[in-house]
């Protein structure tokens, strides 16, 4: 039971993350252009208006993405509670996968959303 409640706090580390970072990159991204914290793409340190407009929009799906995937992160993780720990080890792999795929994937449209809005030097678009 010790193995499932740790792995059941393990797997909303990566939810709570999400939501809590990414309400921080909407209300305060980082102030200075930097290569250590924030989303840091080519694309969006072109300037400060792309990397303003990139932490507002991946901000959002982070905040967004946390919290729907922190609800099936409990519910998906509660029919394994008195199962073993090669079980609960192999749903939690699973489900981290998942979380860390959608993760990773809120690069796609930040960046689409990027090139969409901004020339490749940095200047917006007009209309």
């Amino acid at each position: 039971m010790w193995f499932w409640i740790f792995m059941f706090l393990c797997n909303l580390l990566i939810p709570l993350f999400m939501a809590g970072f990414g309400r921080v990159m909407l209300k305060h991204p980082p102030k200075e252009i930097n290569n250590f914290f924030g989303y840091r793409t080519a694309m969006s340190r072109k300037n400060r208006d792309t990397w303003d407009f990139a932490h507002a929009l991946c901000g959002k799906i982070w905040w967004k993405a946390g919290w729907l995937l922190l609800v099936p992160s409990i519910f998906i993780q509660l029919p394994f509670m008195h199962s073993d720990e090669d079980t609960v080890s192999l749903v939690s792999l699973l489900l981290c996968i998942v979380q860390c795929a959608v993760l990773i994937g809120s690069i796609y449209p930040v960046e689409r959303a990027l090139k969409k809005t901004f020339h490749p030097d940095g200047t917006r678009k007009q209309g």
